[in-house]
């Protein structure tokens, strides 16, 4: 287990949510330009009520945050590293659920009209972030960033950002049929090793070895710490697979069954132990 949440590199975690927002305009432009885009729209999502609009509206929340506060002075907040972000984000959902569904349900602003205004309003959402990303004035890697939450490190909430919009990227996906989604390789492995990590973090341990190739190695669960040779107990899969096992998009036994996961050795049943990210 870390004994603290991992350092980012704040350039290569900006390139990442720099390409990751290019990938999901590309997407949600090429969805708002197609003659049936009226009917995608209004497509189930798997995230309970949410249509494929109210998930564009949630994912323009996520990416419009940081530029429309990120000049907001200190608060007294205490600080928050990444793992303790990935525990206590689920207390804000309520409140996120609030915030997509109002403007998804706001023609003014966008979310709410026809295909056009929808990729129009999206756009917008990721030129502001582009511009704080590319910004000299927000890469100084002391700076920090108010949530509801606590205090952040920025370079810390831009790997937040990667998380929602990897997660949710992969969601749109799932919604519209597609095989998969053009991830930035870079943001699809700081969440890997996030995630990974918070396991960790949760269940702290050697018993098992937790194997994410190419991204992400950690031991955790209890019971007697592996130091040399094959572990006795092994569970390995891919990125994509372990961010849905870790956020609750797949069910453990169910990907288990599906042979996306491999587990070996009495304690490598990591059910119980998820998400990490719900």
């Amino acid at each position: 287990m870390p004994a603290k949440s991992r350092t980012y590199r704040p350039e290569k975690v900006r390139a990442a949510l720099a390409g990751q927002i290019d990938a999901l305009n590309e997407a949600v432009r090429l969805l708002c330009a197609r003659p049936d885009a009226g009917e995608l729209l209004d497509r189930p999502t798997r995230l309970g009520e949410w249509r494929v609009r109210e998930l564009i509206a949630h994912l323009a929340v996520q990416i419009d945050w940081v530029p429309a506060h990120v000049e907001d002075p200190p608060e007294g907040r205490p600080p928050l590293d990444l793992l303790r972000w990935v525990e206590r984000v689920g207390t804000v959902a309520p409140l996120l659920d609030e915030q997509a569904r109002a403007r998804a349900a706001d023609p003014a602003g966008g979310f709410g009209g026809g295909p056009a205004a929808v990729a129009a309003a999206f756009q917008e959402a990721v030129a502001g972030l582009a511009a704080v990303l590319a910004g000299t004035d927000y890469q100084d890697p002391a700076r920090r960033f108010e949530i509801r939450l606590g205090s952040m490190l920025l370079t810390d909430m831009w790997v937040t950002r990667l998380v929602e919009t990897v997660v949710h990227a992969d969601d749109l996906a799932d919604a519209l049929g597609a095989a998969d989604f053009p991830h930035d390789k870079q943001a699809v492995a700081a969440v890997t090793r996030l995630l990974a990590d918070a396991f960790a973090d949760r269940a702290p341990g050697g018993a098992v070895e937790l194997r994410v190739p190419p991204y992400a190695v950690v031991q955790a669960v209890e019971g007697p710490r592996h130091t040399r040779g094959t572990p006795p107990n092994v569970v390995e899969t891919d990125p994509l697979t372990w961010i849905r096992l870790a956020t609750g998009r797949v069910g453990w036994a169910d990907a288990v069954a599906a042979a996306t996961v491999s587990a070996s050795g009495e304690r490598s049943d990591l059910g119980a132990y998820l998400p990490v990210l719900a």
